[in-house]
């Protein structure tokens, strides 16, 4: 950045939680990493990031004006669909097609549910109006009679739409009659903002494509407003450095661009919180992760094979799938503030519901009149022995046990007991929700190490990894921050697509070459645009299947390959074979999109400069495992490389606490992570 010295330069990645916003700080000449974790404040957004910056400023010595990158995740687009508090939209396709959202795949969420029932569309029927034009398969379009649109801008007013969303049949092919329709609404309603589904997602599949369109309008608002303000406060704080965001891809974006690309970043922290442990993991020496995410309300698991994130395209945003390319990421509602409840049946239950950052669990001492995890946790004698939050948070564990008493009382059991139960419960539900994705993954366990970070994360992870069957845990550093890493460390990454649905022939090859030029320059000039001046890595992919297949998978490809036709087949078939277990060397193939990711390096601090610790001692401490025990309380910080010690032990640290069971050894490796393995 001009006018700084490299000692002045720092990088910054934010990640903001249900209860936190977290902070990691990279200082450029030395290496150095400073985190944080401040208190969000719902009833004033913004002034946990002010905070955040001052106490940097006052315990690092970091300077607003010398901060070259920031990085942001954020939930504000996923929170604003699973609240349903977005844009009240209108929809405009062709007369005939209406009900394309209704109708959908036709499949039911769950499908071995007798009660399941497919969530209410976020545009409902009564605000979707057909116009009487077309895309012929030969080119040759049939436009609006004089006035039409004009009408259905006038019925979108009526019914109080704030923006309209344009997606017509055929629009992945040409885009041109959306374009004119969406001119001709702003023209006559620029008050209403317009997306067109080819600008959003240029798929074939029309649900698919319209469903996306309607997610990102759906949104836009909320996160516009929100990115607007973030980048007004980062200026007044004097932050030269432009926002960028985190993507649901991985990547980063600048602010500006996710203003209107709001789909791109709808799961953001989730993400960022994956890239962030495959990088960790990689300078751990680990390729198999499965990676336990725990914060205040949910906890996300997430894969990485040979050292690789897993991505989906039909990622769940709430109830909706997301058709663009996502980290695959499974959640589910237990977190360090869900609450402990005993239902009309007199069965002890936990989450959904989270106390969140305000009141947050009884135990902060904040208000909180209910038992959550974490007031177990306190109860149970795991927490309460240092402090927490960089000394943001103090501990009072006779308010958890006050909480969970009322729930003894009415289960008729002891404190401790009931504690103990509501973990137990906590750990089950994660149990399912793991063992789910490992089937669906077709992956064994039992090759893979448990990652835990978050705040809640090495809480439970080592509990979760022993009901698992996983014989080992790897606990960063700095696990209660690492999202906030992941945003610091994640590269620059925009996805292209290109419909092509043809068969894979000699005659095609041609028109693929064409296609990937188109990609390359689109995804150049992207990285151009978000101020990335190094290399660019572009990354080929096509969406391929046998014929008479309904959905194609995803195969990886070199560009030189695009005038090598059989070595495309058999990166196909090779593909096949590894997912589904079988091939048709002699099947005919089709080529349904080609994909680009174009992919700018970030920066990557060198963890041998983190291996530098002040020795401290440890003490005894009294925790509940079936009884009271001493267990040993460790200080992370003064755990040097080659410590070895036996569980059950407390690991206590500023961003959150390790809890190790009984039967578990740890290791601390030269790059000061904790390693556990497990008795056979």
């Amino acid at each position: 950045m001009d006018g700084l010295t490299p000692a002045e330069d720092w990088k910054i990645g934010v990640d903001i939680g249900g209860t936190f916003m977290d902070f990691c700080a990279l200082e450029a000449r030395s290496g150095r990493i400073a985190s944080l974790k401040v208190l969000t404040t719902p009833e004033d957004p913004g002034a946990e990031l002010r905070r955040g910056l001052d106490l940097l400023a006052e315990r690092e010595g970091l300077s607003a004006e010398a901060v070259s990158r920031f990085v942001h995740g954020t939930t504000v687009g996923i929170n604003t669909i699973i609240q349903r508090k977005g844009a009240k939209l209108a929809m405009v396709t062709n007369a005939g097609f209406e009900d394309v959202i209704e109708l959908a795949r036709l499949r039911m969420p769950d499908m071995y549910s007798l009660f399941c029932q497919r969530p209410d569309p976020l545009v409902p029927r009564d605000r979707i109006f057909g116009l009487p034009v077309r895309m012929r398969a030969d080119g040759r379009r049939s436009d609006a009679p004089e006035g039409a649109v004009a009408e259905v801008v006038a019925k979108a007013r009526a019914a109080g739409a704030e923006g309209i969303i344009v997606a017509l049949l055929h629009a992945w092919r040409d885009s041109t009659q959306e374009a004119e329709i969406r001119k001709e609404i702003e023209a006559l309603a620029p008050d209403l903002f317009v997306f067109t589904s080819s600008e959003v997602w240029p798929v074939i599949r029309e649900y698919e494509r319209t469903s996306t369109a309607i997610l990102n309008g759906y949104v836009y608002p909320r996160v516009s407003g929100y990115l607007e303000a973030l980048e007004a406060r980062l200026k007044a704080q004097g932050v030269p450095a432009r926002a960028m965001l985190t993507k649901s891809n991985g990547g980063v974006m600048t602010a500006a661009e996710g203003r209107r690309d709001c789909v791109s970043m709808l799961l953001s922290g989730t993400a960022s919180g994956v890239i962030g442990a495959a990088w960790l993991a990689r300078q751990a020496g680990e390729s198999r992760i499965l990676t336990l995410d725990i914060g205040g309300t949910s906890a996300d698991f997430a894969l990485i094979i040979d050292g690789e994130v897993q991505f989906g395209s039909d990622e769940l945003v709430g109830e909706f799938p997301l058709h663009i390319p996502s980290v695959s990421v499974s959640s589910i509602g237990i977190g360090g503030g869900s609450i402990a409840s005993v239902d009309d049946h007199g069965v002890l239950r936990v989450g959904p519901e989270s106390a969140g950052s305000n009141p947050g669990p009884a135990c902060y001492g904040r208000g909180g009149e209910r038992a959550t995890v974490t007031d177990a946790m306190a109860v149970c004698g795991w927490l309460g022995h240092s402090e927490m939050a960089y000394g943001q948070l103090d501990m009072n564990v006779d308010l958890a046990r006050a909480v969970v008493g009322k729930l003894a009382a009415q289960l008729g059991r002891g404190v401790e007991e009931t504690a103990q139960a509501i973990l137990d419960i906590a750990i089950s539900e994660m149990f399912v929700e793991v063992e789910k994705l490992s089937s669906r993954a077709g992956v064994d366990l039992r090759d893979f190490a448990l990652m835990p970070f978050g705040g809640g994360g090495p809480m439970l992870g080592a509990f979760l990894a022993k009901e698992l069957g996983m014989a080992r845990v790897v606990a960063p550093r700095r696990p209660g921050v690492v999202s906030a890493l992941g945003g610091l460390v994640a590269d620059l990454k925009g996805d292209f697509i290109r419909t092509v649905f043809a068969d894979l022939d000699s005659e095609r090859l041609p028109l693929l070459a064409d296609h990937f030029r188109a990609l390359a320059a689109e995804g150049t000039a992207w990285l151009t645009a978000q101020g990335h001046e190094g290399a660019a890595d572009l990354r080929l992919s096509a969406d391929m299947r046998y014929g008479g297949q309904s959905y194609e998978i995803e195969v990886a490809l070199e560009p030189d390959w695009l005038s090598d036709l059989p070595q495309m087949a058999r990166a196909f078939h090779e593909t096949h074979r590894r997912i589904y277990d079988f091939d048709d060397p002699e099947g005919r193939i089709e080529i349904v999109n080609l994909r680009l990711s174009a992919i700018g390096a970030g920066p990557k601090p060198d963890l041998a400069e983190l291996a530098r610790v002040e020795a401290a001692e440890s003490r005894d401490v009294q925790v509940h495992i079936g009884g009271w025990r001493p267990v040993p309380l460790h200080n992370r910080a003064g755990l040097a490389a080659g410590t070895v010690f036996d569980g059950p032990a407390i690991v206590a640290q500023e961003d959150t606490t390790f809890a190790i069971p009984p039967g578990a050894r740890a290791r601390v490796d030269e790059t000061l992570n904790i390693h556990l393995s497990f008795e056979a």
